[in-house]
């Protein structure tokens, strides 16, 4: 069987494919293929390790060939894969969730949270431009998150390690989510609210909901005018969660006091205004960005590659319905 890897990874995941007997190639190239390089190093092959920067659609599918099994994505989301397609041409995607991973995003999230409430990064900036004279009374004052209230908007793996977080910070937590979880609600010590209820009160906002086209842009013009004024939004999940223009307009008028971004509407591309404002703290995509989480990932998407070519049915199984009718 031939197996390509679209991109090089940490960790020691792919050395496990350099001793089977299996056909291994992966991608020399240390950036995402073009749609034209992806075709030629794919087709024919029967299973892909991929990325979330590799898109696959339909007509992608049949490019490569019907001998195509498994396409296994080396990230949470799938929004990059056409997974109706691929179902119905019987090939099986998976994708790599796991502890590390949530905990690695979570992590980050307070990382961002605390960097704006605190100012960090307009504070290093400042100090290594040759500003700082001295204790001063007044520079950089930030906002403590003690005693304030924290806005999740999708309480899942994520989210619910967030929350658990917020419990030394004595933070209020609020959560949202397409089905009220009163479990979770005992467990956690959190409140659920209507989507127009959290924005309005919540001091900060963290977003952990996947990219579909109801979350799509859901944070606009219309529910950031909603937010209380002066409140920070944090974005780990997916660009396009977050119209970026309207999100400049909030910023710049100063009815949103910042925000701090992992992912961005047209990755790699970020909205120029974004970057010129310092009330704004951006990281490339990096969330996950922990070494046990990576190799978990690797492990995970090896894992799954092997278990179909083989027959044996994968763990994080996208596509549970493709199982009994996959390509074999």
């Amino acid at each position: 069987m031939k197996i390509f890897v679209t991109r090089k990874l940490p960790g020691t995941a792919l050395d496990r494919l350099a001793s089977l007997e299996h056909e291994a190639e992966v991608s020399v190239l240390d950036r995402p293929l073009t749609s034209e390089e992806f075709l030629e190093k794919t087709r024919g092959k029967d299973a892909l390790l991929t990325l979330l920067t590799d898109k696959i659609d339909a007509a992608v599918i049949d490019a490569i060939g019907s001998q195509l099994k498994i396409v296994s994505n080396y990230a949470v989301g799938f929004d990059n894969i056409d997974v109706g397609a691929a179902t119905e041409r019987g090939v099986v995607v998976t994708n790599t969730p796991s502890d590390e991973v949530n905990e690695a995003v979570a992590e980050h999230t307070w990382a961002l949270l605390l960097s704006l409430s605190r100012r960090i990064v307009e504070a290093d900036e400042a100090t290594r431009r040759g500003a700082y004279r001295g204790w001063e009374p007044d520079i950089f004052l930030g906002v403590s998150l003690i005693g304030k209230t924290l806005g999740i908007i999708g309480l899942g793996r994520i989210g619910s390690m967030v929350a658990r977080r917020a419990r030394g910070w004595g933070m209020k937590v609020l959560y949202n989510k397409r089905l009220r979880d009163e479990e979770m609600e005992k467990e956690l010590g959190v409140e659920f609210r209507n989507l127009d209820g959290l924005l309005s009160e919540s001091n900060f906002i963290s977003l952990h909901v996947p990219l579909t086209q109801e979350t799509r842009h859901m944070i606009n013009k219309s529910s950031l005018a909603k937010i209380k004024k002066g409140a920070f939004l944090v974005n780990t999940a997916r660009g396009s969660i977050v119209d970026e223009h309207d999100l400049v307009e909030a910023l710049r008028s100063g009815h949103l006091g910042g925000a701090a971004l992992d992912v961005y509407d047209a990755e790699p591309n970020i909205n120029p205004e974004l970057i010129g404002m310092e009330n704004v703290v951006l990281t490339p995509h990096i969330a996950s960005a922990t070494w046990e989480a990576r190799e978990k990932m690797g492990q995970q998407a090896v894992d799954a590659i092997l278990k179909t070519l083989s027959g044996e049915k994968p763990e994080n199984l996208v596509n549970q319905e493709v199982w009994e009718k996959r390509r074999k």
